[in-house]
């Protein structure tokens, strides 16, 4: 099973959101990533901006409106 840490960067800072992530959404302006044991957490006003799937990440940035 492949699990992800999910980070959202912002002025050029990263903040882990969620590791050993097993399931990310996008749905219009948001993005939703689970875990199996963890209550899912919702972002909202975020794209995913990069995927590293040799290093297991998934960075996601604010939206600019």
């Amino acid at each position: 099973m492949c699990q992800m840490s999910v980070v959202f960067e912002k002025n050029g800072d990263q903040e882990t959101i969620m590791e050993n992530v097993t399931l990310l959404e996008s749905s219009g302006d948001q993005i939703t990533v689970s875990t199996l044991f963890e209550e899912p957490k919702v972002i909202p006003a975020a794209y995913v901006k990069k995927i590293d799937f040799m290093g297991g990440v998934v960075t996601l940035a604010l939206q600019e409106k």
